[in-house]
Protein backbone atom coordinates (compact mmCIF):
# COMPACT_ATOMS: atom_id res chain seq x y z
CA UNK A 1 0.00 0.00 0.00
CA UNK A 2 1.34 3.44 -0.92
CA UNK A 3 2.01 5.95 1.85
CA UNK A 4 0.51 9.34 1.18
CA UNK A 5 1.01 11.41 4.32
CA UNK A 6 -0.90 14.57 5.22
CA UNK A 7 0.56 16.77 7.97
CA UNK A 8 -1.74 19.30 9.60
CA UNK A 9 0.16 22.57 10.10
CA UNK A 10 -0.26 24.64 13.26
CA UNK A 11 0.45 28.36 13.11
CA UNK A 12 -0.06 31.44 15.28
CA UNK A 13 0.51 35.05 14.27
CA UNK A 14 2.26 34.11 11.04
CA UNK A 15 4.64 31.58 12.60
CA UNK A 16 4.59 27.83 12.05
CA UNK A 17 4.72 25.94 15.34
CA UNK A 18 7.58 23.53 16.04
CA UNK A 19 5.26 20.51 16.20
CA UNK A 20 4.59 20.96 12.47
CA UNK A 21 8.28 20.57 11.65
CA UNK A 22 8.45 17.46 13.84
CA UNK A 23 5.59 15.94 11.88
CA UNK A 24 7.10 16.97 8.54
CA UNK A 25 10.36 15.24 9.35
CA UNK A 26 8.60 12.03 10.33
CA UNK A 27 6.20 12.33 7.41
CA UNK A 28 9.09 12.61 4.99
CA UNK A 29 10.53 9.42 6.44
CA UNK A 30 7.24 7.53 6.03
CA UNK A 31 5.91 8.93 2.75
CA UNK A 32 6.51 7.66 -0.74
CA UNK A 33 8.31 9.93 -3.19
CA UNK A 34 6.01 12.88 -3.87
CA UNK A 35 3.60 11.68 -1.21
CA UNK A 36 4.02 14.28 1.56
CA UNK A 37 1.44 17.06 1.77
CA UNK A 38 0.58 19.72 4.34
CA UNK A 39 -2.89 20.98 5.23
CA UNK A 40 -2.59 24.74 5.78
CA UNK A 41 -5.83 26.05 7.26
CA UNK A 42 -5.98 29.83 7.02
CA UNK A 43 -2.88 31.93 7.24
CA UNK A 44 -1.31 33.54 4.21
CA UNK A 45 -0.03 31.43 1.36
CA UNK A 46 3.40 32.89 2.20
CA UNK A 47 3.52 30.45 5.12
CA UNK A 48 4.05 27.73 2.53
CA UNK A 49 7.62 28.99 2.21
CA UNK A 50 8.29 27.61 5.69
CA UNK A 51 7.04 24.15 4.70
CA UNK A 52 9.70 23.24 2.16
CA UNK A 53 10.01 19.65 3.37
CA UNK A 54 6.59 18.88 1.86
CA UNK A 55 5.89 18.11 -1.79
CA UNK A 56 2.78 20.27 -1.79
CA UNK A 57 0.74 22.51 0.48
CA UNK A 58 -3.05 22.23 0.40
CA UNK A 59 -4.20 25.69 1.41
CA UNK A 60 -7.72 26.63 2.49
CA UNK A 61 -8.13 30.40 2.55
CA UNK A 62 -11.20 31.98 4.18
CA UNK A 63 -11.78 34.91 6.58
CA UNK A 64 -13.28 32.50 9.14
CA UNK A 65 -9.89 30.76 9.35
CA UNK A 66 -7.95 33.90 10.29
CA UNK A 67 -7.82 32.70 13.92
CA UNK A 68 -8.16 29.19 15.29
CA UNK A 69 -11.75 28.06 15.69
CA UNK A 70 -12.26 24.31 16.22
CA UNK A 71 -15.47 24.21 14.19
CA UNK A 72 -14.31 26.11 11.13
CA UNK A 73 -10.83 24.55 11.09
CA UNK A 74 -12.27 21.04 11.42
CA UNK A 75 -14.60 21.67 8.50
CA UNK A 76 -11.72 23.00 6.41
CA UNK A 77 -9.55 20.01 7.31
CA UNK A 78 -12.37 17.72 6.25
CA UNK A 79 -12.35 19.36 2.82
CA UNK A 80 -8.58 18.82 2.53
CA UNK A 81 -8.81 15.16 3.53
CA UNK A 82 -11.62 14.58 1.05
CA UNK A 83 -9.52 16.03 -1.75
CA UNK A 84 -6.15 14.53 -0.80
CA UNK A 85 -7.33 11.06 0.27
CA UNK A 86 -4.22 10.44 2.44
CA UNK A 87 -3.40 7.05 3.88
CA UNK A 88 -2.18 8.70 7.09
CA UNK A 89 -2.94 12.07 8.69
CA UNK A 90 -0.41 13.38 11.23
CA UNK A 91 -1.63 15.90 13.81
CA UNK A 92 0.07 17.34 16.87
CA UNK A 93 -1.29 16.09 20.18
CA UNK A 94 -1.71 19.72 21.23
CA UNK A 95 -4.70 21.76 22.36
CA UNK A 96 -5.32 22.59 18.69
CA UNK A 97 -4.52 19.15 17.35
CA UNK A 98 -6.74 17.28 19.80
CA UNK A 99 -9.75 19.29 18.64
CA UNK A 100 -8.98 18.69 14.98
CA UNK A 101 -7.99 15.03 15.21
CA UNK A 102 -11.19 13.93 16.92
CA UNK A 103 -13.40 15.95 14.58
CA UNK A 104 -11.58 14.67 11.49
CA UNK A 105 -11.80 11.07 12.70
CA UNK A 106 -15.57 11.32 13.20
CA UNK A 107 -16.25 13.31 10.04
CA UNK A 108 -14.20 11.04 7.79
CA UNK A 109 -14.87 7.79 9.67
CA UNK A 110 -11.17 7.17 10.26
CA UNK A 111 -9.48 5.39 13.20
CA UNK A 112 -7.52 7.67 15.54
CA UNK A 113 -4.46 6.86 17.64
CA UNK A 114 -3.53 9.56 20.18
CA UNK A 115 -0.49 10.39 22.36
CA UNK A 116 1.91 8.80 19.87
CA UNK A 117 5.67 8.99 20.35
CA UNK A 118 6.68 6.84 17.37
CA UNK A 119 5.22 5.69 14.06
CA UNK A 120 6.40 3.01 11.65
CA UNK A 121 4.97 1.32 8.57
CA UNK A 122 5.08 -2.46 8.85
CA UNK A 123 3.71 -4.76 6.14
CA UNK A 124 1.77 -1.86 4.69
CA UNK A 125 0.08 -0.97 7.99
CA UNK A 126 0.67 1.96 10.32
CA UNK A 127 1.93 0.99 13.78
CA UNK A 128 1.91 3.76 16.39
CA UNK A 129 3.40 3.67 19.89
CA UNK A 130 1.51 5.80 22.42
CA UNK A 131 2.67 7.11 25.79
CA UNK A 132 0.03 6.81 28.50
CA UNK A 133 -0.25 7.78 32.17
CA UNK A 134 2.56 10.30 31.98
CA UNK A 135 4.97 7.81 30.45
CA UNK A 136 4.28 4.91 32.82
CA UNK A 137 2.73 2.80 30.06
CA UNK A 138 3.48 2.46 26.33
CA UNK A 139 0.82 0.98 24.05
CA UNK A 140 1.28 -0.19 20.45
CA UNK A 141 -1.65 0.23 18.07
CA UNK A 142 -2.03 -1.09 14.53
CA UNK A 143 -4.28 0.77 12.10
CA UNK A 144 -5.84 -2.07 10.11
CA UNK A 145 -7.78 0.17 7.73
CA UNK A 146 -6.61 1.80 4.52
CA UNK A 147 -6.31 5.19 6.23
CA UNK A 148 -6.07 6.65 9.73
CA UNK A 149 -5.11 9.57 11.93
CA UNK A 150 -2.28 9.71 14.47
CA UNK A 151 -1.81 12.59 16.91
CA UNK A 152 1.80 12.95 18.06
CA UNK A 153 3.15 14.26 21.35
CA UNK A 154 5.38 17.30 20.94
CA UNK A 155 9.05 16.48 21.37
CA UNK A 156 8.78 13.00 19.88
CA UNK A 157 10.77 13.84 16.75
CA UNK A 158 13.51 16.39 15.95
CA UNK A 159 12.31 19.69 14.52
CA UNK A 160 15.37 20.16 12.32
CA UNK A 161 14.42 17.09 10.28
CA UNK A 162 11.31 18.92 9.12
CA UNK A 163 12.93 22.20 8.11
CA UNK A 164 13.89 22.81 4.49
CA UNK A 165 14.33 25.67 2.06
CA UNK A 166 12.44 23.82 -0.65
CA UNK A 167 9.50 25.35 -2.51
CA UNK A 168 6.46 23.08 -2.34
CA UNK A 169 3.62 23.31 -4.80
CA UNK A 170 0.71 25.32 -3.34
CA UNK A 171 -2.72 23.92 -4.19
CA UNK A 172 -5.82 25.96 -3.34
CA UNK A 173 -8.60 23.92 -1.73
CA UNK A 174 -12.10 25.39 -1.91
CA UNK A 175 -13.44 26.24 1.54
CA UNK A 176 -16.59 24.28 2.45
CA UNK A 177 -19.89 26.10 2.71
CA UNK A 178 -21.09 27.45 6.03
CA UNK A 179 -17.80 28.41 7.64
CA UNK A 180 -19.32 31.71 8.79
CA UNK A 181 -22.30 30.13 10.49
CA UNK A 182 -20.77 28.07 13.30
CA UNK A 183 -21.85 28.11 16.93
CA UNK A 184 -18.31 28.86 18.18
CA UNK A 185 -16.96 32.40 17.77
CA UNK A 186 -13.36 33.51 18.20
CA UNK A 187 -13.32 36.57 20.46
CA UNK A 188 -9.64 37.28 20.94
CA UNK A 189 -6.23 36.01 22.00
CA UNK A 190 -5.32 36.85 25.58
CA UNK A 191 -1.60 37.01 26.20
CA UNK A 192 -0.20 36.67 29.74
CA UNK A 193 1.11 39.77 31.41
CA UNK A 194 4.84 40.19 31.78
CA UNK A 195 6.39 38.94 34.99
CA UNK A 196 9.40 39.81 37.09
CA UNK A 197 11.56 37.40 35.06
CA UNK A 198 11.43 36.36 31.40
CA UNK A 199 12.45 32.71 31.62
CA UNK A 200 12.65 32.45 27.82
CA UNK A 201 15.70 34.70 27.83
CA UNK A 202 17.84 32.82 30.38
CA UNK A 203 20.53 30.32 29.45
CA UNK A 204 20.31 28.47 32.77
CA UNK A 205 17.01 27.35 34.33
CA UNK A 206 16.32 25.36 37.47
CA UNK A 207 12.85 23.81 37.16
CA UNK A 208 10.92 22.59 40.20
CA UNK A 209 8.05 20.12 40.30
CA UNK A 210 5.90 18.24 42.79
CA UNK A 211 9.01 16.79 44.41
CA UNK A 212 9.75 20.16 46.02
CA UNK A 213 6.85 19.27 48.39
CA UNK A 214 5.88 22.76 49.57
CA UNK A 215 6.35 26.48 48.95
CA UNK A 216 8.80 26.87 51.81
CA UNK A 217 11.36 24.86 49.86
CA UNK A 218 11.37 27.17 46.84
CA UNK A 219 14.16 29.42 48.30
CA UNK A 220 16.42 26.37 48.42
CA UNK A 221 16.16 26.03 44.65
CA UNK A 222 16.53 29.77 44.12
CA UNK A 223 19.91 29.63 45.86
CA UNK A 224 21.01 26.90 43.46
CA UNK A 225 19.75 28.88 40.46
CA UNK A 226 21.65 31.96 41.60
CA UNK A 227 24.83 29.94 42.07
CA UNK A 228 24.43 28.64 38.52
CA UNK A 229 23.73 32.10 37.14
CA UNK A 230 20.14 31.30 36.28
CA UNK A 231 16.57 31.55 37.55
CA UNK A 232 13.86 29.23 38.81
CA UNK A 233 10.96 28.02 36.66
CA UNK A 234 8.43 25.26 37.27
CA UNK A 235 5.98 22.66 36.08
CA UNK A 236 2.25 23.35 36.13
CA UNK A 237 1.39 21.95 39.62
CA UNK A 238 3.67 24.54 41.24
CA UNK A 239 1.81 27.36 39.49
CA UNK A 240 -1.59 25.79 40.22
CA UNK A 241 -0.66 25.83 43.91
CA UNK A 242 0.36 29.50 43.53
CA UNK A 243 3.88 28.82 44.76
CA UNK A 244 5.26 30.61 41.67
CA UNK A 245 3.58 32.97 39.17
CA UNK A 246 2.24 31.81 35.80
CA UNK A 247 5.14 33.52 34.03
CA UNK A 248 7.50 30.89 35.51
CA UNK A 249 5.58 27.92 34.09
CA UNK A 250 7.16 25.76 31.38
CA UNK A 251 5.09 23.44 29.23
CA UNK A 252 2.09 23.08 26.98
CA UNK A 253 0.01 25.60 28.93
CA UNK A 254 3.05 27.70 29.87
CA UNK A 255 6.11 28.94 28.02
CA UNK A 256 8.59 27.29 25.66
CA UNK A 257 12.23 27.65 26.66
CA UNK A 258 15.54 26.70 25.01
CA UNK A 259 18.22 27.19 27.67
CA UNK A 260 21.76 25.87 27.51
CA UNK A 261 21.27 24.12 30.87
CA UNK A 262 17.93 22.87 32.26
CA UNK A 263 18.08 21.35 35.76
CA UNK A 264 14.90 19.49 36.73
CA UNK A 265 14.18 18.95 40.41
CA UNK A 266 11.36 16.58 41.29
CA UNK A 267 9.75 16.64 37.82
CA UNK A 268 8.61 13.32 36.36
CA UNK A 269 8.79 14.37 32.71
CA UNK A 270 5.14 14.34 31.62
CA UNK A 271 4.60 15.14 27.91
CA UNK A 272 2.92 18.44 28.78
CA UNK A 273 6.11 19.68 30.44
CA UNK A 274 8.47 18.18 27.88
CA UNK A 275 6.70 20.13 25.14
CA UNK A 276 7.99 23.35 26.64
CA UNK A 277 11.68 22.45 27.19
CA UNK A 278 12.51 19.64 24.78
CA UNK A 279 15.03 21.79 22.91
CA UNK A 280 17.22 22.52 25.96
CA UNK A 281 20.88 21.83 25.09
CA UNK A 282 21.64 20.01 28.35
CA UNK A 283 19.00 18.37 30.58
CA UNK A 284 19.89 17.28 34.11
CA UNK A 285 17.21 15.41 36.05
CA UNK A 286 16.95 14.78 39.78
CA UNK A 287 14.14 12.44 40.81
CA UNK A 288 14.03 9.71 43.43
CA UNK A 289 11.77 7.62 41.17
CA UNK A 290 14.15 5.70 38.94
CA UNK A 291 11.27 4.84 36.59
CA UNK A 292 10.36 8.49 35.97
CA UNK A 293 9.96 9.17 32.21
CA UNK A 294 12.35 12.13 32.39
CA UNK A 295 15.31 9.76 32.57
CA UNK A 296 14.57 8.71 28.99
CA UNK A 297 15.20 12.30 27.86
CA UNK A 298 17.81 13.64 30.28
CA UNK A 299 21.48 13.80 29.35
CA UNK A 300 22.40 13.29 33.02
CA UNK A 301 20.29 12.11 35.92
CA UNK A 302 20.38 11.01 39.53
CA UNK A 303 17.94 9.49 42.01
CA UNK A 304 19.49 11.34 44.95
CA UNK A 305 17.06 13.18 47.23
CA UNK A 306 16.91 16.82 46.13
CA UNK A 307 17.03 17.97 49.75
CA UNK A 308 20.41 16.28 50.15
CA UNK A 309 21.78 17.12 46.73
CA UNK A 310 20.73 20.76 46.23
CA UNK A 311 22.33 22.24 49.38
CA UNK A 312 25.56 20.32 48.76
CA UNK A 313 25.68 21.34 45.10
CA UNK A 314 24.93 24.97 45.93
CA UNK A 315 27.69 25.06 48.52
CA UNK A 316 30.15 23.54 46.04
CA UNK A 317 29.23 26.09 43.37
CA UNK A 318 29.54 29.00 45.79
Amino acid sequence: MSSNILVVAEHVNGTIDDITFELLGKGRELADDGGLAVALLGGGSDLAGQLGKADRVLHVDHPALADFNPQTCAAALGAVIEQARPTLVLVGNTSVGMDLAVAAAVQNKLPLVAYATDIVIENGKTVATSQLYGGKVYAESVIDKDAGIVSVLAGSFPTDAGRSDGTPEVVAVTAPDGLDGGTVTFKGLIKPEGGDVDITQHEVLVAVGRGIQNKDNIPLTEELATALGGVVCSSRPIVDNKWLPKTRQVGKSGLKVKPKIYVMLGISGAPEHMEGMKDAELIIAVNTDETAPIFEHAHYGTTEDIFDLVPALTERLQ
